[in-house]
């Protein structure tokens, strides 16, 4: 191949990239969860080990939450929806507002409903002016066990997190928030 026909002034000038350190981060990034789930090679991307990072995080503090709960007879959707009703007040939330206010989504709110309803925990009225409007509200059952749970819950949460301090944790929650704002 003869001269390039662009005067070297003109052609585009190639730094050769040193990748090294780019391969030997992509072997660090998520190694501890690439071992967790014995993946067998690296994440294609940081967003990749960031994503799976919390999902397994948010797996490991759901079952904790949910084995505190056991000894209740509680889903964390169930103590959510009770949590929300509470929050509500004496005048319920139709069952579409419970659902809009979950924290995470369960499709079928209304057999989620049902079950807390054959517990006792809440109950469901129709409104007289419209029928097909139904309020959901918490019964005093339900908030006896809410209040039952409010002080091994807020340790929960507490002991969950202590270790990182508590600017790490407002900063965990900045960049949760700013990651969720983020997804669309």
């Amino acid at each position: 191949m003869g001269p390039s026909p662009i005067h070297p002034d003109l052609r585009p000038h190639f730094i050769p990239l040193d990748i090294c350190r780019y391969n030997d981060y992509i072997i660090r990034m998520g190694r501890r969860l690439i071992e967790e789930i014995k993946q067998t090679k690296p994440f294609s991307c940081r967003e990749e080990a960031a994503f799976l990072n919390l999902q397994r995080t948010a797996d490991a503090f759901l079952r904790v939450f949910e084995a505190a709960l056991k000894p209740f007879g509680l889903t964390h959707t169930q103590y959510n929806v009770l949590r929300i009703l509470r929050g509500a007040g004496p005048g319920g939330l139709l069952c579409r507002e419970v659902a809009e206010r979950m924290i995470t989504r369960d499709p079928d709110i209304t057999r989620l409903i049902d079950r807390l309803e054959a517990r006792g925990l809440v109950t469901r009225s129709r409104d007289t002016k419209d029928r097909r409007v139904i309020l959901t509200r918490i019964t005093d059952e339900g908030l006896r066990l809410l209040k039952e749970l409010d002080e091994p819950v807020l340790e929960f949460h507490r002991r969950g997190l202590a270790h990182l301090g508590r600017k790490q944790v407002q900063h965990l929650i900045d960049l949760l928030e700013a990651a969720r704002a983020g997804s669309g």
